[in-house]
């Protein structure tokens, strides 16, 4: 696959994300236009829950889906409020729940813990829903620890496994890449994998994808399997398609 029908893929499986603090009703407007693209639409935007209700207008019509985050990013264990939140995130129109795990208690041999709240969020979302996990694998850091939490958010129910909320020191990384795909595969079951936090360039996306391909299969990774979380990727893309060359993209 050449650079242009590299970016184009990576496009069409982005999560173009605002989860700034500062985040106002106008820069989730232009989110929303940027997510549609002269290449493709994004397969979706992620936001913060206080603006799925406006997401939904100005993306209405379009198919790009709604994601938003809970328990997010400190990854709590305050399981009733994480279940209020995803409640309402529905009732607004959220299509995907991105779910910080509260990894602090999984590395803490609270293992069950962990699973209780994915069981408990996957259990309150509609059929329609997908729910993502976020592990924090910067802050698990032990391969065999980020085995395990792929595995206990798989066998919980997860329709993807995530690496990251971009808001910690170390992200996405092709190490942990390669610990949750081979999870993914070892499972057998339909579960996507999405790197998140880092992920600014051609170069970055086609490293993830690489990884994908090399345990999955060359046809695996879609908008249903697959997908980076990013904000500063989308402007490295477009330029790619667009014959210019890129600086990498800033943010998450």
């Amino acid at each position: 696959m050449d650079s242009k029908q590299l970016a184009r893929k990576a496009i069409s499986l982005l999560d173009l994300t605002n989860l700034n603090d500062d985040c106002t009703d106008e820069a989730i407007e232009a989110l929303c236009a940027k997510a549609q693209t002269p290449y493709g639409n994004t397969a979706a935007v992620c936001v913060w829950p206080r603006f799925v209700k406006k997401a939904g207008e100005y993306l209405k019509g379009t198919g790009i889906k709604i994601a938003t985050v809970v328990n997010f990013p400190q990854g709590g264990e305050s399981l009733e409020a994480t279940l209020d939140e995803t409640v309402k995130a529905i009732a607004d129109g959220a299509d995907e729940i991105d779910l910080v795990i509260p990894y602090k208690a999984f590395l803490a041999q609270r293992r069950g813990f962990a699973e209780t709240m994915v069981l408990r969020v996957k259990a309150a979302l509609p059929e329609t829903v997908r729910l993502k996990t976020i592990l924090e694998t910067g802050e698990l850091k032990d391969p065999a620890i980020i085995r395990a939490a792929s595995d206990m958010a798989i066998t919980a129910g997860a329709d993807f496994i995530k690496t990251s909320t971009g808001k910690v020191s170390v992200n996405a990384t092709p190490e942990a890449a390669e610990i949750m795909i081979k999870a993914i595969a070892d499972s057998g079951k339909p579960v996507g994998f999405k790197p998140a936090g880092g992920v600014r360039s051609l170069d970055d996306a086609g490293v993830y994808l690489a990884i994908a391909e090399k345990h999955m299969g060359a046809d695996w990774a879609s908008p249903e399997t697959f997908r980076f979380g990013a904000s500063g990727v989308l402007d490295a893309l477009i330029a790619v398609m667009e014959g210019e060359t890129a600086e990498a993209g800033e943010g998450y």
